[in-house]
């Protein structure tokens, strides 16, 4: 049995660090919101609350019901959870005197708590709250304190239950990720068997015994993701999987044929689909973000819809759906707003007769690059940058044209093309171009045009849930701004974004 730790979430911007922390230490843990836990069978071996920017004193705060869990399995709180418990068992959380955020020190460390084993004196940490704990409820037990706050975290006597008014999950607490450690594999005993080798194994098994003789097409675009999912199908079912590659008219240039012909000697039974004409029919006019996705994605099901009928006896739609399309898709009162719909979250219409299947649904984007490597996947193809199920149509602001589309390809090529030639592909996450639906006055020649701009952006990340903007050198920025502008026609302003996420998006739509 997999072990695992489940993440109440209450709406923190840290709570998937949280995750990728647990992740790192080889155990397995999965978030879910505070009011739709999932049951806790054996297999949890610890329970995790996160932070919030609610607080425990409103009047709509977020109660989670603890009545399974504490007591009966090891429970740690981060900040609002910590508040939570120490406000509802009979302690007091009151306005902190001056907003307690970013670096602190922990002056007392109790060393005989099991959270702080190894922990250094004077250890570095980050607050993040408005409240404070001004009195612990009389069996809890203060562990760690900082200058200016007492109860920096506490043990409840008799109980494997822990609070902590600092966030360990995030980088400026300096020895954060070893007191995860000392909960999820000193206190709970994790067995820290989660590997890349072990996801596979364990999810080829699991698909063989779900999808048993059923056939499954599968929709491939040429990414991580959808390439990882395919070859972990292909291992469970072999011939029967179909893929399916649609060009929906809104690819990087040339992308069609590269994708194809990356995918020969894989094994994989791909076909190839040109549809471009008829999503550009059905986002003419459409401008607005969240209609031009819903309109690629239900365009998207459309014509799968098409070719799995001309396919004898599909069963299952399987799709690259990964973690942070998940987290951003949910949307429940406090916890992570929608931030964007995903073309592959949330189900089938009515009228379609495939049920869906998810591998890679739980896992984040750089353990499905080390999935992939253990499934012994080409670094090119492992290598390749995040690019969105809608495509340009998300990087082309405002409705949406074959000219500009043409024009997006042009310039696009040409930065992808040049982060490769000058040895900066690798060095950043994500890199794309937009076409901003802005334009403005310039010469060339002697002549006045009057032209498009383009955006191009480049950012570092982990996982795509936070992201920096990629400090590119301004030779070679002022290099491809000047290729793009010379070649492509109907472009005279090139600009480079250096938003990070949060607060912007990586995509711009």
């Amino acid at each position: 049995m997999q072990q695992k730790i489940i993440i109440y979430d209450f709406g923190s911007q840290y709570t998937q660090l949280i995750a990728r922390k647990v992740r790192e230490l080889n155990v397995y843990c999965e978030i879910h919101p505070y009011n739709n836990p999932p049951a806790l069978d054996k297999s949890v071996i610890g329970v995790i609350l996160s932070g919030s920017p609610f607080s425990v004193r409103d009047s709509e705060a977020l109660i989670p019901d603890l009545k399974p869990i504490k007591g009966k399995i090891p429970l740690l709180g981060i900040c609002y959870g910590a508040q939570y418990m120490a406000h509802n068992f009979g302690g007091e959380v009151a306005p902190a005197k001056h907003r307690e955020y970013g670096r602190a020190n922990l002056k007392y460390v109790d060393k005989t708590c099991p959270l702080f084993a190894g922990i250094s004196e004077n250890t570095q940490v980050w607050m993040s709250h408005a409240d404070t704990i001004v009195k612990l409820p009389n069996n809890f037990t203060v562990t760690a304190s900082t200058a200016d706050v007492q109860a920096g975290a506490y043990k409840i006597e008799n109980e494997e239950t822990y609070g902590l008014q600092f966030h360990p999950e995030v980088y400026h607490s300096t020895e954060g990720k070893e007191i995860l450690k000392n909960f999820v594999v000193g206190v709970c005993k994790s067995r820290q068997d989660w590997t890349p080798d072990s996801f596979a194994e364990t999810t080829i098994e699991n698909l063989k015994n779900k999808l048993k003789d059923d056939r499954v097409i599968l929709g491939l675009s040429g990414g991580v993701d959808s390439t990882v999912a395919a070859v972990l199908l292909h291992k469970a079912i072999g011939k029967n999987l179909t893929c399916i590659f649609v060009d929906n008219g809104l690819l990087r240039k040339n992308e069609f044929e590269q994708v194809l012909e990356s995918y020969k000697g894989m094994g994989l039974n791909v076909k190839g689909v040109r549809a471009g004409k008829k999503f550009i029919s059905n986002l003419k006019g459409e401008s607005e973000p969240e209609k031009k996705r819903k309109i690629i994605g239900n365009t998207f099901i459309e014509i799968f819809d098409q070719e799995a009928s001309k396919l004898e006896n599909i069963t299952w739609l399987a799709q690259g759906t990964i973690y942070p399309d998940v987290i951003e898709s949910i949307s429940v009162k406090g916890p992570s707003a929608t931030i964007k719909s995903h073309h592959n979250v949330g189900g089938l219409p009515d009228y379609m007769k495939l049920k869906i299947v998810e591998p890679l649904r739980l896992i984040f984007k750089d353990e499905v690059r080390r999935v992939g490597k253990s499934l012994k996947i080409s670094t090119e193809l492992l290598g390749r940058h995040p690019f969105p199920g809608p495509g340009l149509g998300i990087r082309i602001l405002g409705d949406i044209t074959e000219e500009k589309v043409r024009i997006l390809q042009e310039a696009d090529d040409i930065f992808i093309s040049g982060l490769k030639e000058f040895n900066l592909y690798d060095e950043v996450w994500q890199a794309l171009t937009v076409l901003l639906p802005v334009k403005s006055v310039g010469v060339m020649g002697d002549e006045r045009t009057y032209e498009s701009t383009v955006a191009l952006r480049a950012v570092s990340s982990t996982d795509g849930m936070t992201a920096d903007w990629s400090r590119l050198p301004g030779d070679f920025l002022a290099e491809i701004s000047n290729r793009i502008i010379n070649r492509v026609k109907g472009i005279n302003r090139v600009v480079y974004d250096i938003s990070s996420k949060p607060p912007a998006t990586i995509e711009w739509e």
